[in-house]
């Protein structure tokens, strides 16, 4: 039984389509790699799930038609989101702003600090003094303080350097094994991602082009939806 299912879904920006009929399933517990070039329409199937944006077609979650609901109502259900580009409230400190978004749960401010403890050390400088990798570390923290169901990562390590990806990507395996959260993660990073997941879904022009669990993922498939 899937947690979050996406069937037919088309969503256009003005007059320009972005999605034209994408498939998505994530399972409890399971995560899934979303994967595709730049501009292929992962992070605007994201909009969908999180409700930015308007969208045709099944959108599911726990049973909940998604598409009847505001944005903030199906952040309750339990989809918690670290977007693209961190966007940490910049004159907050670090623990206001996990604070700011604290649901009851498993996760608090203590767990979030063990699993960055960076964060601890920085939880009375303001986000804006942090550096990009602890901006990231925060934006992950943030969304787990409100407890989700389902966590979606939106180029999470993008532009950082390699040895802060390496503790987001060990945050990340940390994350699946140890709370059996169920994750979709967008993310370049072919070798991080096989580690990370269970399997792959890849996005062509807004349009599902392949799926499966990563030992089918050959290296004719990647190079011609992945390469540059």
């Amino acid at each position: 039984m899937s947690l979050l299912s996406l069937h037919r879904v088309t969503a256009s920006y003005g007059a320009s389509q972005a999605l034209f009929g994408v498939d998505l399933q994530v399972a409890p517990g399971e995560a899934v790699a979303f994967m595709g070039r730049n501009g292929m329409g992962k992070s605007t199937t994201v909009r969908c799930i999180c409700r930015m944006l308007p969208a045709q077609g099944t959108l599911v979650f726990d049973g909940h038609d998604l598409s009847r609901l505001p944005s903030h109502r199906a952040a309750r259900l339990g989809i918690g989101l670290v977007p693209e580009g961190r966007r940490c409230f910049r004159d907050l400190t670090v623990a206001e702003n996990l604070v700011a978004s604290a649901r009851k749960g498993h996760w608090d401010q203590p767990r979030v600090e063990t699993l960055f403890p960076r964060l601890a050390e920085r939880r009375r400088q303001r986000a804006a003094s942090l550096s990009g990798g602890e901006q990231q570390m925060l934006a992950i923290g943030r969304a787990l303080m409100t407890n989700p169901r389902l966590l979606i990562l939106d180029e999470a390590t993008e532009g950082l350097a390699p040895t802060v990806r390496q503790e987001i990507w060990a945050a990340i395996a940390r994350l699946k094994s140890e709370t059996g959260m169920a994750m979709l993660v967008i993310d370049k990073s072919l070798k991080e991602l096989r580690g990370a997941c269970d399997r792959a879904v890849i996005l062509e022009r807004g349009r599902n082009v392949w799926q499966g669990p990563f030992e089918a993922l050959t290296p004719e498939v990647s190079g011609q939806y992945l390469g540059v």
